[in-house]
């Protein structure tokens, strides 16, 4: 069984509804304050294209959160005068507020700056004015001028987002994973034995050891099995190619086993004496064969396959002429599948020291309890399940909660290309219905909601009586 967690996601905006002057030649608009849990996120855009600054002289814009006697300052904006620039960057080692600083000069400030921060949210922060602070300085940072400009205020109501739903996945058992490969170790002609330094050998070889050895290497994994299926080309009598098929497999096997010590046991081998599918896909996509047709007719045909090879060979020799020479040497080949299970971590210290140096190994499951760790809507949340969907990056679990993790921090775009590989569970649906909610596509945003209401998701009745009250 899945479970579901429910995450409460308050959100306070104060809105510019239309661009504000600021003392004449800077206009801001775009505001944007979303509470995120124990974040506040701040988004505007400040137009500078009329701003003028001396060569010695700085303007320095400070948005601050007044509430009362409360009140916080957030980084600057600091534009300035190409002397006072170098003068700030030889002298006074940087912007004169802080590291923080969007720190420009004056030549090369965009038109319009995008301003963004997070800051910690405080509970005397619910209503407070969003105001910003100029400060004009001349020579010496002697203050010129200074004011502050009320551009944006709470609207008095928390304005409603829908319940943002994760899926914890499902634990598994026994996390079992697999690495696969291909290899073409070449044999002399009828031989069966293995020559390491024949021809490509030393690669092809070297290939399946660093498969292997990726694995080994790792403490906490245990590997399981080791599968090789060995194929041989159609041409030679099939009897013959079974032989070659089934016997340099176990040399490859022999090998391995001899190289690492590793018992018998893990090993499993097949063979296919002729790789007519790999064949058939060669000649499919090929564009130098004249006759692709009538060669792919007698691949399909129900016949023996020594007489299936030799009518090609006969009916179409230049054809055949190429097959052999370009194709047939990637028929003889060998799949081989390493199989290994990975320990469980027992802690949270475990999972974090996995996280940061072998992410690989960790579960869906994993995943989702080192999140719990973190606050909703921080970087190390979004870290955790950013990565697991890197991990996981069809997984629709995955997906929907990295989609939900998108929402909290307003990235949107990112989340719609998340929400495209979440399936379409209930939860899914939902998580679509909210996405449309935030982008303001009510009337998809109901839809959504009707149907996940539908599936069973109780939340969604919450978000529709909230749409009800929308235009349709």
């Amino acid at each position: 069984m899945k479970k579901i967690i429910i995450t409460l996601f308050f959100a306070f905006l104060f809105v510019s509804l239309s661009a504000q002057k600021i003392s004449g030649d800077v206009s801001v608009d775009s505001l944007q304050i979303n509470r995120n849990g124990k974040y506040l996120a701040v988004s505007m855009k400040m137009n500078t294209e009329e701003l003028n600054v001396p060569s010695n002289g700085t303007v320095i814009f400070t948005p601050r959160i007044v509430n009362g006697a409360d009140s916080t300052d957030l980084k600057s904006v600091g534009i300035y005068g190409r002397r006072r620039y170098f003068t700030q960057l030889r002298n006074e080692n940087g912007p004169m507020t802080g590291s923080d600083e969007m720190f420009y000069k004056v030549a090369d400030t965009p038109g319009t700056i995008d301003y963004s921060t997070i800051i910690p949210f405080e509970d005397w922060m619910n209503g407070a004015d969003f105001k910003l602070h100029r400060s004009d300085c001349g020579c010496c940072k002697t203050i010129l001028a200074e004011n502050d400009e009320t551009i944006g205020q709470c609207d008095d109501e928390s304005i409603f987002f829908p319940t943002l739903i994760n899926v914890t996945p499902v634990v598994e058992a026994v996390k079992k994973r697999e690495l696969k490969g291909e290899s073409f170790v070449d044999f002399i002609v009828d031989k069966t034995y293995i020559h390491p330094t024949y021809r490509n050998n030393a690669n092809e070889l070297a290939k399946i050891r660093s498969t292997i050895d990726v694995i080994k290497k790792d403490s906490d994994v245990t590997i399981t099995k080791i599968y090789l299926k060995g194929f041989a080309s159609p041409e030679s009598p099939y009897e013959h190619n079974t032989y070659l098929a089934r016997e340099r497999t176990i040399a490859l096997k022999n090998y391995i086993k001899d190289y690492y010590d590793f018992d018998s046991s893990i090993f499993e081998t097949d063979y296919e004496p002729e790789d007519w599918g790999n064949l058939r896909i060669f000649v499919e996509n090929s564009n130098k064969l004249e006759n692709k047709e009538g060669i792919l007719n007698l691949i399909d045909a129900n016949m023996d396959p020594d007489v299936k090879e030799d009518k090609i060979k006969q009916t179409y020799k230049r054809d055949y002429a190429y097959l052999y020479d370009v194709c047939y040497p990637a028929l003889r080949h060998t799949d081989y599948k390493v199989e290994y299970v990975i320990n469980e971590y027992a802690t949270i210290e475990e999972l974090k020291e996995a996280f940061e140096t072998r992410p690989q190994n960790l579960s869906l499951n994993d995943f989702y309890r080192l999140a719990q760790e973190y606050e909703p809507g921080s970087p190390e949340y979004e870290e955790v399940f950013e990565t697991a969907v890197r991990m996981y990056p069809n997984d629709p679990v995955a997906n929907l909660n990295a989609a939900n993790t998108a929402m909290r921090l307003d990235k949107n775009d990112l989340a719609k290309k998340y929400l495209e590989r979440a399936g379409d569970s209930a939860e899914a649906v939902y998580a679509r219905g909210v996405l449309a909610y935030r982008t303001h596509d009510f009337n998809a945003a109901r839809t959504y909601m009707q149907q996940a209401r539908y599936m069973g998701i109780e939340k969604a009745q919450e978000a529709l009586d909230v749409l009800d009250g929308k235009s349709k």
